[in-house]
């Protein structure tokens, strides 16, 4: 089983994980995904959640912000849509969580996925050194 493959398993069984996908945000392709339905198509929301990270980190290099993403949360009636910036390789990717809200604790839920993401970086072989403190921006944006 590859690092894709692993991470989104453990994603998958966070409580209240609906569905879960490895997207790179430059190219808007998705690497890997669990879960979905028919009236919700995970080949649609995780490309199209790429544009609202690459939105975001235009508007912060815009206002000269030199700080990293940790996370993204929106909040629907019904679910909770969490996007976490994969850190630490040279690819561009993000986890896309979404959580049914009823059912997910979104501070555990949140916490979690940050050690899905510390394990998938530790274990991905193009990882590079972490540097605290360091801006993260994509290299076509600097």
């Amino acid at each position: 089983m590859n690092n894709i493959d692993r991470s989104l398993d453990m994603a998958a069984n966070i409580k209240g994980a609906f569905a879960v996908a490895i997207v790179d945000y430059d190219s808007g392709m998705t690497l890997g995904s669990r879960g979905g339905s028919p009236e919700f198509d995970l080949d649609v929301a995780a490309p199209g959640n790429s544009e609202v990270v690459r939105t975001k980190l235009e508007v912060m290099q815009k206002l000269g912000l030199r700080e990293g993403i940790e996370d993204i949360l929106i909040t629907l009636d019904s679910q909770y849509h969490l996007i976490r910036i994969i850190r630490g390789t040279d690819e561009q990717l993000f986890f896309y969580l979404v959580l049914n809200r009823a059912q997910a604790n979104l501070a555990m839920a949140r916490r979690d996925l940050r050690v899905i993401e510390q394990q998938f970086t530790m274990s991905s072989p193009q990882a590079a050194p972490q540097q605290s403190g360091q801006a993260f921006f994509p290299a076509q944006q600097r």
